[in-house]
């Protein structure tokens, strides 16, 4: 048992850090604030993690873990009900790690490592909107250019990076509340339901809110 323990107070800090992150900005937390919050001394978190930066490392290496995972699931995306839940998924990741984008361009500017490996986060992002736009014109539940599956999947992934720091700058005191962004996600208020009403279709247009909705 004494063996397990380190392990689960290693994860209990990186929890209680991601929350304080997401719901303070990165930037207004401090090792002190997280000892603080954990009922620990600075000396046990430092045990754990002897710098500020191997915590965001660590939340990042997770973040980056799902992510992979879930990106890879975009080969398999033939019409618009899969479309949907891919990107609603997406954008709950991205809600559950939303320091990272509401920080970005500070956390990046500052830790070389997260700057090196967002760069690829980028890509894979690119790579699966990419593989998504050419499954779903594969099958027949679109139809667009060959020539502008490129540019659509960078504008899609410019506004999977940069959609946080926007609702943010719009309503800083009420953007990043997990209320408020559960319901724009129910609602289809969310980017992902915006990005099924951009895609070019192959027959009627129809309004989309979630699945069960059709192109």
């Amino acid at each position: 048992m004494a063996k397990k323990a380190p392990r689960r107070t290693a994860e209990r800090i990186l929890e209680v850090t991601l929350d304080l992150f997401n719901r303070f900005g990165e930037p207004n937390v401090s090792t002190t604030l997280i000892s603080a919050e954990l009922s620990i001394s600075p000396g046990n978190l430092y045990y754990h993690y002897p710098a500020k930066d191997e915590l965001i490392n660590s939340l990042f290496d997770r973040y980056e873990r799902s992510l992979t995972e879930l990106l890879n699931a975009s080969d398999g995306v033939r019409n618009v009900e899969d479309a949907w839940f891919f990107m609603h998924t997406l954008f709950e990741l991205i809600w559950q790690y939303r320091f990272l984008y509401r920080d970005l361009n500070d956390l990046l500017s500052k830790n070389r490592r997260l700057e090196t490996h967002f760069q690829w986060v980028l890509k894979n992002k690119t790579r699966a909107v990419k593989a998504l736009l050419d499954g779903m014109s594969r099958a027949g539940a679109m139809s667009i250019d060959s020539r502008e599956v490129e540019a659509t999947a960078t504008s899609m992934v410019v506004v999977l990076t940069y959609w946080l720091s926007f609702e943010y700058v719009r309503d800083p005191r009420n953007a990043l509340e997990p209320a408020n962004a559960q319901a724009a996600l129910l609602q289809g208020r969310a980017p992902c339901a915006e990005f099924a009403d951009s895609l070019p279709r192959t027959g009627p247009t129809h309004a989309f809110a979630g699945p069960g909705h059709s192109l």
